[in-house]
């Protein structure tokens, strides 16, 4: 049986764009904005890749480093995830990836499903 909320959820269409240059992650919703936040993103020796990309899979808790979730992409090895460390949201500092907050990043992981499309620019 298909719950209320989640067929809502699905009924919607979600897209997410990351700026890397302003350091902020834009979630669409229905191809309107609907919400911007803060991140932090690859050094300059392991910069955050660009391009368009899928979320492949999610977790929540996934340790270490990573927060309280991880969105991972369909470049390997790169995902959207929370940090341990939150003085570096806003700055260049990671392998590649995209941290956010853990408030934010639970926040967009409980809207957008797997296969939602992330275009890194």
């Amino acid at each position: 049986m298909i719950k209320v909320y989640d067929y809502l959820r699905t009924a919607q269409t979600y897209r997410i764009t990351v700026n890397t240059t302003s350091r902020t992650l834009t979630l669409y919703r229905n191809d309107q904005w609907f919400k911007s936040y803060p991140v932090a993103v690859g050094k300059t020796s392991t910069p955050t890749p660009k391009g368009t990309f899928k979320i492949v899979n999610k977790s929540v808790n996934p340790g270490g480093p990573f927060g309280a979730r991880w969105m991972g992409l369909s470049k390997p090895h790169i995902g959207i995830h929370g940090t341990n460390n939150p003085s570096s949201i806003g700055n260049a500092v990671s392998h590649g990836c995209i941290r956010m907050h853990n408030k934010d990043v639970t926040e967009l992981y409980n809207l957008v499903p797997i296969g939602t499309i992330v275009k890194i620019l």
